[in-house]
């Protein structure tokens, strides 16, 4: 696997670029929604794209790549969602809840997209580190954010400590669902119950 990391939408100059890079992860979306994570095949990527393999492979040096930044797409639209919103609940445990089990069940309604996501992270080893860091970050973001609504309040180092355990506990959940491991209200009962210990308001 490459050891170089895939080209954010920073990374890119032009809006000729950052529009390739969008038609490659929808293109990489929509594989994997119809066959899962075997579905998405590099050359298959590209064509759908309208790419070629070559410019594919410097946006996305492996499938892996692709996939983990598309997770963290997803990912990044759900944190805007919630930045934007109002989200109910009365205690922190109670807006976690409800962020963890919104963005759950989104990912759970198309299920072979998520298996694609999921796997990816699953796979993914330290070629992948700057990948999967921003998707640890989002989840974070996400979490701290529901935890303090407040837009004038500072997650602390505590704060932060929380909301990436939390991510894990919630990432090893939804690996467990993709793999057949645990149902989804299962799924849900165990992000409560860490929530639950985790936060006490």
């Amino acid at each position: 696997m490459s050891t170089s990391n895939s080209l954010t939408v920073e990374d890119l100059g032009s809006a000729a670029q950052r529009e390739r890079r969008k038609r490659i992860l929808d293109a990489t979306y929509e594989l994997a929604r119809e066959g899962g994570f075997d579905a998405v095949q590099m050359r298959a990527v590209a064509d759908s794209a309208e790419v070629a393999l070559g410019t594919l492979y410097r946006y996305f040096p492996s499938k892996i790549h692709l996939l983990v930044s598309a997770l963290a797409r997803e990912f990044e639209r759900n944190e805007a969602l919630f930045r934007e919103m109002s989200i109910p609940g009365d205690s922190s445990a109670e807006r976690v809840i409800y962020v963890m089990k919104r963005t759950t069940r989104g990912l759970q309604g198309d299920p072979k997209l998520t298996e694609a996501l999921t796997r990816a992270f699953m796979f993914a080893d330290a070629s992948v580190a700057a990948e999967i860091h921003t998707v640890g970050m989002l989840l974070t973001s996400m979490l701290t954010t529901a935890m303090h609504p407040d837009e004038d309040h500072e997650p602390t180092d505590e704060d932060i400590a929380i909301a990436r355990v939390i991510g894990d506990v919630w990432l090893s959940a939804l690996v467990a669902w993709v793999t057949g491991r645990s149902t989804a209200a299962e799924t849900g009962a165990h992000l409560e119950t860490a929530v639950g210990l985790l936060l006490r308001d």
